[in-house]
C-alpha cells in the first residue's frame, strides 16, 4: 500500500490488513538492503583476500596512512589504525598478536608484511611504533587484526 502523505478524513481508514501488509513490506526492503549491503562487503573481502598474498603496498595505501596519522594528530591523538585485515592471513590466525607475543610480526603474511618491512625501513628510524591488537572477536575467537602506527612519548 503506498503512504499517505496527508490522509484525509473523507477517505475510509486503511485496515488491519493493510497495515500489516505495510509493515511486512517495509521490513522486507530493510532486509533486502541490509543484505545487498552484506553482499557487497562480502565481496570487498573476497577481493582484498585474493589481493593481499603477494602484492606490495601501493603508493595509495601508503598515502591512505599518511592522511590516517595526520587526521588523528590534528584531533589529538598519538595513535591511529591505519591497516586491518582478517586475523586468518597470519600464519597462526593471530594468536601470537591475541597473546601480546614479541615475535608476532613473523606471523604476518602478504601486504601486512610488506607494510611492516616498510614500517621497519622507514617509520622506526623516525621513531614511530607499529603495534598490532585483534579489534573483534565474531564468535569469541579472532576476527580482524589492526595494525597501528604510536608516535606517543616513551614513558618514563
Amino acid at each position: 500500500m503506498p503512504e499517505r502523505k496527508n490522509p484525509s478524513l473523507n477517505e475510509p481508514a486503511p485496515s488491519a490488513e493493510d497495515l500489516r501488509k505495510t509493515v511486512v513490506s517495509s521490513k522486507m526492503e530493510e532486509m533486502q538492503r541490509r543484505e545487498k549491503a552484506r553482499e557487497a562487503e562480502k565481496k570487498m573481502l573476497e577481493d582484498f583476500t585474493a589481493d593481499f598474498p603477494g602484492n606490495e603496498v601501493s603508493e595509495e595505501e601508503l598515502a591512505k596512512v599518511r592522511r590516517l596519522v595526520m587526521n588523528a594528530v590534528r584531533n589529538g591523538a598519538y595513535e591511529a589504525l591505519v591497516y586491518s585485515f582478517p586475523s586468518r592471513l597470519c600464519t597462526d590466525r593471530g594468536r601470537a598478536i591475541n597473546n601480546f607475543d614479541p615475535k608476532w610480526p613473523e606471523t604476518l603474511t602478504g601486504k601486512a608484511k610488506k607494510l611492516y618491512e616498510r614500517f621497519l625501513a622507514h617509520g622506526r628510524p623516525k621513531k614511530f611504533k607499529l603495534k598490532a591488537a585483534i579489534i573483534s572477536f565474531p564468535d569469541g575467537m579472532p576476527g580482524d587484526v589492526g595494525l597501528f602506527v604510536d608516535w606517543a612519548p616513551d614513558r618514563v
